[in-house]
């Protein structure tokens, strides 16, 4: 009986998110691990507060950009 080989599949476990804003619903491109603060560019309102890995995102997220 053949042996079958596994593989290791890697998926990155951070990625780039359209986020819009609860406020006046501009989208914005945030990085789900950032390190800095995003706000919205229309109203001022954050969207991800960075937490030291994945960020407290405040926003809608829309989609996952892949």
């Amino acid at each position: 009986m053949a042996r079958r080989e596994r593989q290791l599949l890697v998926h990155p476990r951070s990625a780039f998110l359209q986020v819009k804003c609860a406020k006046c619903g501009a989208e914005r491109v945030v990085y789900s691990h950032c390190t800095v603060t995003a706000k919205c560019e229309v109203c001022g309102e954050v969207l991800a507060e960075p937490r030291g890995g994945l960020a407290l995102i405040r926003g809608v997220v829309v989609k996952r950009l892949d």
